[in-house]
């Protein structure tokens, strides 16, 4: 075989044109509509050949087209005026500068296995990717002083393609990094940087890029480095691909690779958030380096790196978390927990929910739990699940009080947006909306919109939508070989002045996509009728592995070849960025029916009402939170089910119900100039309501505000003076530790005469023995409220307890307080105690709780 020599060539753009790479090479132009239409003008073709890469386009454009640009004084007038706006964004004040103080200054580390930005970056699956990337370019909009940290992976996803019977295959191009809007990290001297990891033993060498998300940078790391072997260059193939064992590595190197390519890079961070946990070694990486830099104890170090790290969990099921069989872990980690100090059984305890048990496997949500001063679900509800999943790890804590919070997901607005609804917006509510998405006085705007304007523009959106369809089908078609009259076909499908329903997500069986073909006889009425069509597109990927999420596929696609129903349901094949934008933007209704609860928190319908589309949904996820009442319809009324069959009948007749009693009718009442005068006021209404909260801006601004700025202050106060906060914490939570089992309440004292009324106030008084413990060094409460049917208070809430210096002949400490008779039936209470100190994230940080137990 010869002897290959690489080079890399780069587009020669003309001296005048050159500002476009500078473009191209930051992804603000993705959500700015006069950037991607410079990139299209350019040349329409060769855009889509690229996927709608501007540094493919670049390099793939002929010269004499360029030299025609160059000589194009409106080109470059609009190229310059592009220019000028990326150099504005870039430096204009932002939020973060405004609400942050001095000696908020402090990196963040955003950490995530994917990132959905572009679909010319197919570095993503699905929702975990696409939120990412949301919240990337949200903090770039509030100037957060953020970084990503993720993998550049050489395959990606999948690229999916049905083959004649309708059954999902894969595909796996390679990503082609040279003609990506990604740079090689260089150290000084002009050489690529790399870093270092170990896996089992050996060295496994990193190399990394950077990608510019308007002011924030993302790096993305891949192992595919000649200094590897064959089996580590792998490593980062493929997104969620190969066994067991590659997906640790995957997260060693997203994780401990992470932090060590931050540090090479001299950016240390004073917070990371991991987004999901597989990133969670990260926090063992940066305890390692801590204790190796300033001399530390395993223990000191980890209070500093957990009390400035943040875990957000996306998943509602426990199947849905990376676990790993001991011996593995033990092979890879054994080195390191030796390192550390703490041997790889207490090692292997910080993944598990009960240290203990030798047999549990490392869960790598669990080693997140314990590595963070804070976690949250994202979205109320997914709160609460989260909650009852992880509740293992504190048996003490009530399970409402377990400390996990939640902040609710959002999108990116103008990234969603099209641009028919974006000269309206500009034209009706300004510009200010751009910088305030989550200013409802702005959003209260819409309601000066004219009906007929606004349904102009929706109309137009659902026209593109079915082009779009209908070309992609035709594609579809052609590249099966279909015969000619198969591919005319492609161009009687689907009806423009139709109500279009889209169903597009990932295929699991949860998601139940085709809940709708329950009753076929009752759907092809609903969908065959003349004076009234409704049509179905779909869209939507199983994983490789899923057998029943493809089966699911198979059954919509042979749905959408039946003659009964060929011209009203089309199924897109390969689900992405861009067939999602068409969808959102162009679908009048965006239909979700998940079984509740199984939906974490939902994002595509929060990129709907912004495009004029209104959202049918069960009551799960974001929608929880979302629906008014007056702004959407909900299937049931969020109703749980032990039955899933059941549940499946119920909810698919209540599906039909609403279509053909409410959402129809409402669409086709019609005024004499053809207006859904009813219809339009509901999407006014889904805008105001959804708009201005559901967006990432308002997301990152609450993680800025809860999280992120207090865990920098947190990390500036643990890092001063040697780190003696973090030593002082870590020597009381030890000895706290080591006496808590003495601590007990000896007495309790309640004067009630007959039976209190609502209103009343109880004085109460308790004696502790504290065990040595002085009182300042625990939180005593009365804990109250409604008994349930086991005698048992669900949900109750504390009343604090104050020490008094009232000496008692048993040496104990008493505490006061009072009762509040807030409400009337069978109240209980009881008596709670747990160590307090002003260091400590939250007040079950220790998970020790003392209840009162009478004697009997």
């Amino acid at each position: 075989m010869p002897t290959i020599q690489t080079i890399t060539i780069i587009p020669s753009l003309p001296e005048r044109l050159k500002p476009l790479m500078t473009i191209a090479r930051n992804l603000w132009w993705t959500w700015t509509p006069e950037s991607i239409h410079l990139f299209q003008d350019m040349d329409r073709d060769v855009w889509e050949r690229c996927r709608h890469n501007p540094v493919s386009l670049l390099g793939t454009i002929e010269q004499p087209r360029l030299e025609q640009l160059e000589r194009d004084d409106i080109f470059l007038a609009r190229m310059e005026k592009v220019q000028r706006e990326l150099d504005r964004y870039i430096k204009a004040q932002t939020w973060y500068k405004k609400i942050s103080k001095k000696g908020d200054d402090g990196k963040i580390a955003y950490f995530s296995a994917e990132f959905g930005l572009h679909e010319s970056l197919p570095l993503y699956s699905g929702g975990l990717g696409i939120l990412a990337g949301d919240h990337m370019k949200s903090a770039s909009d509030l100037g957060l002083p953020l970084i990503g940290i993720g993998l550049l992976y050489k395959h990606g996803y999948f690229q999916q393609y049905l083959n004649p019977d309708g059954w999902q295959l894969e595909t796996y191009p390679s990503n082609d990094f040279y003609n990506m809007p990604v740079s090689l990290v260089r150290d000084k001297k002009g050489d690529p940087l790399t870093v270092q990891v170990e896996l089992e033993g050996r060295v496994v060498h990193i190399r990394a890029w950077s990608l510019n998300v308007g002011r924030v940078i993302i790096y993305m790391m891949d192992t595919d480095v000649p200094l590897n072997s064959r089996l580590d260059r792998q490593i980062t193939s493929y997104l969620y691909g190969g066994s067991l064992e590659t997906r640790l590595q995957q997260e060693i190197v997203l994780g401990m690779g992470g932090i060590k390519l931050i540090t090479a890079l001299d950016t240390w961070p004073s917070v990371c958030h991991m987004n999901e946990g597989h990133s969670a070694f990260m926090a063992l990486e940066r305890i390692k380096q801590i204790m190796h830099k300033d001399g530390l104890p395993y223990d000191v170090a980890l209070e500093a790196v957990r009390a400035t790290s943040i875990f957000t969990t996306h998943t509602p099921v426990p199947a849905g978390i990376d676990r790993f069989p001991p011996e593995m872990i033990r092979r890879y980690f054994t080195g390191l927990a030796d390192e550390m100090g703490i041997g790889i059984d207490s090692f292997l305890g910080l993944g598990r929910i009960n240290p203990g048990d030798q047999i549990e496997e490392f869960c790598m949500a669990v080693l997140a739990i314990n590595m963070a001063s804070q976690t949250n679900g994202v979205s109320k509800l997914h709160g609460e699940v989260t909650r009852k999943m992880w509740g293992g790890i504190w048996p003490q804590i009530p399970r409402h009080e377990i400390p996990i919070t939640h902040i609710t997901n959002g999108v990116h607005t103008l990234g969603w947006l099209s641009s028919e609804m974006s000269l309206l917006y500009a034209r009706y509510l300004g510009s200010r909306w751009i910088d305030e998405p989550t200013n409802y006085a702005i959003w209260k705007r819409i309601e000066q919109i004219p009906d007929f304007e606004l349904w102009r523009s929706k109309e137009r959106l659902r026209e593109r939508l079915i082009s779009f369809a209908r070309e992609r089908l035709r594609n579809q078609l052609q590249t099966k070989g279909a015969p000619t009259y198969q591919m005319k076909q492609a161009d009687e499908v689907l009806d423009p002045e139709a109500l279009t329903i889209g169903f597009a997500r990932r295929f699991a069986t949860y998601k139940r996509s085709t809940l709708l073909f329950r009753d076929l006889a009752r759907l092809s009425r609903i969908l065959s009728n003349e004076e009234r069509p409704v049509q179905l597109i779909f869209s939507g990927k199983a994983h490789p592995r899923d057998k029943f999420g493809k089966e699911l596929i198979h059954k919509v696609v042979q749905m959408a070849n039946n003659p009964e129903f060929r011209k009203h349901i089309v199924f897109i094949e390969n689900y992405d960025i861009e067939v999602a934008r068409y969808l959102v933007q162009g679908v009048d209704v965006w239909l979700n029916t998940p079984r509740r609860p199984m939906e974490a928190s939902g994002t595509s319908g929060m990129k709907v009402p912004a495009n004029g589309g209104i959202n049918l949904s069960i009551l799960d996820g974001w929608w929880c939170e979302g629906y008014k009442g007056n702004n959407g319809w909900t299937i049931g009324a969020g109703e749980e089910y032990e039955d899933s069959e059941y549940q499946d009948e119920v909810e698919s007749r209540l599906l039909y119900e609403l279509l053909e009693n409410t959402v129809i009718p409402l669409f086709f009442d019609r005024s004499a100039h053809d207006v859904p005068h009813g219809w339009v006021e509901m999407i006014k209404n889904s805008i105001q309501t959804v708009c201005p909260y559901f967006n990432t801006n308002r997301m990152v601004e609450e993680y800025a505000s809860q999280f992120y700025l207090p865990n920098i202050s947190k990390w500036h106060l643990f890092a001063k003076d040697n780190w003696e906060e973090a030593r002082e914490l870590s020597r009381w939570k030890r000895d706290v530790s080591k006496v808590w089992h003495k601590v007990k309440i000896l007495d309790l004292q309640v004067p009630i005469n007959g039976s209190p009324k609502v209103g009343d106030r109880l004085p109460i008084k308790i004696v502790l023995d504290l065990g040595g413990l002085d009182p300042e060094e625990v939180r005593v409460e009365a804990y109250i409220g409604r008994l349930d049917d086991k005698g048992e208070i669900p949900e109750g809430h504390p009343l604090p307890m104050l020490p008094i210096k009232e000496q008692q002949k048993t040496g104990g400490s008493v505490f006061e307080g009072t009762l509040l008779c807030l409400s009337s039936g069978r109240i209980g209470f009881t008596i709670r105690c747990y160590p307090f100190q002003k260091a400590l994230s939250h007040k079950f940080e220790l998970g020790l709780l003392t209840w009162w137990e009478a004697e009997r």
